[in-house]
């Protein structure tokens, strides 16, 4: 009775409800938000927060990690390689994200599928798939025809919260 009294527009009680509702969860913690790092921008936070990211792979016929992410803000294919120390980009794919590779020194030796080779360091902006985003990951570009395609390898998927297979799919969580 008191409150229909305070609040005696049905459109206002039932603001004021909500609003309540969200200081309790406020309070209490919100499952699913984290806190911010010093290191991250403006564009990844809500009010001082970032939203936990997951996302799912599924695997292909042969059991492999197939699917698209964004490197510095680039659509490439990748396969997600758990034993690839690094990003490994292909001559191609390196021109397709922007990294000039005609420019860059091929001074790493790589022992690859195709026997030894030689890289170059780079450092990716970002690597992202789903909404799954990693900032400065150190990557590799190889000489050309070294290599057909993008490795995702662990200087990506190690500085995620956490990486897993269940039921074929590959989980990704940051």
């Amino acid at each position: 009775m008191l409150r229909a009294l305070l609040f005696p527009n049905r459109q206002i009680r039932m603001l004021s409800s909500v609003m309540l509702a969200m200081m309790l969860t406020a309070g209490a913690g919100m499952p699913g938000f984290i806190p911010l790092s010093n290191s991250a921008s403006s564009a990844d936070n809500f009010a001082g927060l970032r939203l936990f990211s997951i996302t799912e792979i599924q695997s292909t016929s042969n059991g492999h990690y197939v699917t698209k992410a964004q490197i510095n803000h680039r659509s490439v294919d990748v396969l997600v390689d758990t034993g690839a120390s690094a990003v490994a980009l292909s001559y191609e794919d390196a021109e397709m994200v922007g990294l000039k590779p005609h420019s860059l020194d091929f001074n790493v030796a790589v022992s690859t599928a195709n026997g030894m080779g030689k890289a170059a360091k780079v450092m990716l902006s970002n690597v992202e798939i789903d909404g799954v985003r990693v900032r400065d990951v150190e990557g590799l570009v190889l000489q050309e025809g070294v290599m057909r395609g993008t490795l995702l390898g662990m200087s990506f998927l190690g500085r995620l919260k956490s990486f897993s297979v269940e039921d074929g799919k590959l989980i990704l969580k940051n």
